[in-house]
């Protein structure tokens, strides 16, 4: 084994297809109705909004990417523009994102697999899970690249069928509410009502900056990640815009019978495909959301490990996973630790009745205080004499620092104590392992 060398092997389609795969081209459809009542039918447009405030952070990554091209993402980053210590913290923050967000994947897989077939445990379906996509990940990146593909091109191939299937009923039949409404609202613009279903919607984003976890296995150019993280970007917000668009059109409830019965907004847009298109469609993209989420875990699991392996090569964790394998040039001893506190923390959540509430708490927390540092280490890296400062760097950063801070206030007590306890545990690791450096006296 060696110890800090990554292969590069992913080319920008590579890239682009982990973010998608993260993200999921579907993840509108369990926050559809949600959406749906709280901007009183203005989705489309919320996810709009949303795409352009998420431009920001893929801003951001992107000018960090090319200035600092290294694995380790938000930590390298804000080593490199704030200073070891706030590094650490970022990295230590983002972890919450990475390193749970394979476990919600694979609890995701676990019910859904439950609910088709009894018989089988959610413990189990989630373990089992959790063992295919670490074996993809250590058989090394173009593997798992190649897999990744193939389960997004059925993503987007059955929602392109929607799309036809949509379009073809609103042609001959016509739609249940105004044309413009996904746009304007079914009963009237409401401006605060859209900004308020915005922070729950930036969240169907997440994930699109592991692609920045990669940024020492491109093919390319240092601007190469930066590059993919905005055309990823780019893509899930047309693809997020036109399916809630035509869902709206097709949704047999509207927007204020939604607000009015909360549990229907769960099933919203599965209901909207019963209704509008037929069972079998509904059938179709329930089976696939049952599969797909496995596949983001394995993207995440992928991320987190070059996580893990840049923290390690910098001094920040133990060396150990710092390693690099020789034939699959994978950080083995990374993806294998990422891979046991997915499991171990899956399992745990699979037999815990809010495993999953808690789960999705620290997800999101994670992301969005690690969106915080980084929009920070932008400023800080730029401001030193002789770099780029131009007003864009500070400017579009604040930006996306004050998106990022509203959405994070608006998060639950929960997802936010969450947050406070895990940054306390990083600030007293930190301080223990600064007292081991520097040693007696």
């Amino acid at each position: 084994m060696t110890t800090s060398e990554l292969r590069r092997r992913l080319s920008t389609r590579d890239l682009v297809v982990a973010g998608l795969l993260f993200i999921g081209p579907l993840a509108p459809v369990g926050v559809f109705g949600v959406l749906d009542a709280r901007s009183g039918g203005a989705v489309a447009l919320v996810y709009v909004v949303a795409t352009v405030a998420m431009g920001f952070t893929a801003w951001s990554y992107a000018r960090m990417s090319a200035a600092v091209p290294r694995a380790g993402s938000v930590f390298a980053y804000a080593s490199a523009g704030l200073g070891r210590a706030p590094g650490f913290l970022a990295g230590w923050m983002v972890m919450l994102d990475y390193l749970f967000i394979p476990s919600v994947a694979a609890l995701f897989v676990g019910i859904a697999t439950h609910s088709l077939l009894p018989q089988v445990p959610v413990w189990l379906a989630t373990g089992v899970a959790i063992v295919v996509v670490t074996a993809l990940n250590l058989s090394g990146v173009k593997v798992a690249a190649l897999v990744g593909s193939v389960v997004l091109v059925v993503e987007v191939v059955l929602l392109a069928v929607f799309v036809v299937a949509a379009l073809v009923v609103l042609v001959g039949e016509g739609p249940s509410r105004p044309w413009l409404s996904p746009l304007t609202g079914a009963a009237g613009f409401a401006p605060l009502a859209v900004l308020g279903a915005v922070s729950v919607a930036v969240l169907s984003f997440l994930g699109f900056d592991a692609i920045a976890s990669f940024a020492e296995e491109n093919t390319g150019s240092p601007r190469q990640v930066g590059r993919a993280l905005l055309l990823c970007l780019a893509l899930s917000g047309v693809l997020f815009v036109a399916q809630t668009y035509l869902a709206s059109l097709l949704s047999p409830l509207t927007p204020q019978q939604l607000a009015q019965d909360p549990g229907a907004q769960e099933s919203a847009f599965y209901d909207m495909l019963r209704a509008a298109l037929g069972g079998w469609l509904m059938v179709a993209v329930t089976a696939v959301k049952a599969v797909a989420p496995a596949f983001s875990a394995m993207v995440a699991q992928a991320a987190v490990s070059r996580l893990l392996f840049g923290m390690a090569r910098d001094g920040q964790l133990p060396a150990s996973l710092g390693r690099v394998d020789r034939r699959t040039h994978v950080p083995r001893n990374a993806t294998v630790l990422a891979a046991v506190v997915t499991l171990l923390v899956s399992v745990w959540a699979a037999s815990a009745e809010d495993g999953l509430e808690v789960l999705s708490s620290m997800v999101t927390v994670g992301a969005l205080s690690a969106f915080v540092l980084l929009h920070a280490s932008v400023v800080g890296y730029f401001a030193v004499p002789g770099r780029d400062r131009r007003a864009s760097t500070v400017v579009v950063p604040v930006l996306g620092g004050l998106v990022s801070v509203v959405v994070l206030a608006t998060a639950s007590g929960l997802a936010l104590a969450v947050a406070a306890g895990w940054l306390v545990v990083g600030v007293l690791v930190h301080v223990l392992r600064g007292r081991r450096a520097s040693g007696p006296g």
